[in-house]
Parts: structure tokens; sequence; C-alpha cells
């Protein structure tokens, strides 16, 4: 039994109406669901990228707190020893004003 391809093939209602249907929502879902994972993904490598940036400027905040400490230190000491030099040169300012004013022949 052949069958003549001049003839066209009965199409019943049905067959139409399958076609024409709207598409099942279970692949809605699907793809809702495949949407909501890739932006989840998306949205925890954000939150990872952000989380990283966080940890380096922690680091970098410690750092720069670290160096920021050492400075201190080192301008206390500094301004220690300015005081001390003033001190000194003050007595030394002293005890010259003290040779001029009384001046005293060694000769």
């Amino acid at each position: 039994m052949c069958m003549n391809s001049s003839t066209p093939i009965p199409r019943s209602e049905s067959f139409y109406s399958f076609w024409r249907r709207r598409p099942s929502k279970r692949h809605n879902v699907r793809v809702r669901r495949l949407n909501r994972w890739r932006t989840r993904r998306g949205a925890g490598a954000k939150k990872t990228m952000v989380k990283d940036g966080i940890e380096k400027m922690e680091i970098k905040n410690l750092k720069l707190y670290v160096k920021n400490q050492s400075i201190i230190e080192e301008n206390e000491e500094l301004r220690r020893k300015a005081l001390l030099l003033h001190q000194e040169n003050q007595t030394l300012l002293a005890q010259l004003q003290k040779k001029l004013h009384n001046p005293q022949t060694t000769f």
C-alpha cells in the first residue's frame, strides 16, 4: 500500500490543536527555575567578589594601621629628642648670657 505523494494527508483538528497549544506550564517552571538559578549563581559570584573586595580592604586597612602606629611612635620619639635638645639649648643660652653679663677677665 503505497501512498501517492500528491494526495494530501488529512489532518484532524486535534493535530492542529496539539501544535497550537500553549507551551506547558512545566516548561515555564523549568525555565523560571533555570533563570532563578542563574540569577542566584550570578548574585553569589557578585557576593564573593564583594566579600573578596572587603577582605582585601580590611587587609590593606590593617597594614596601613600598623604603618601609622609605627609612624606615631617614631614621631613621639622625635618629639622627646626635640624637647631634650630645646632644654639643652636653653641651658647653654643661659650659661652664655651669664658669661656675657658678668665679664670676668682671666688674664
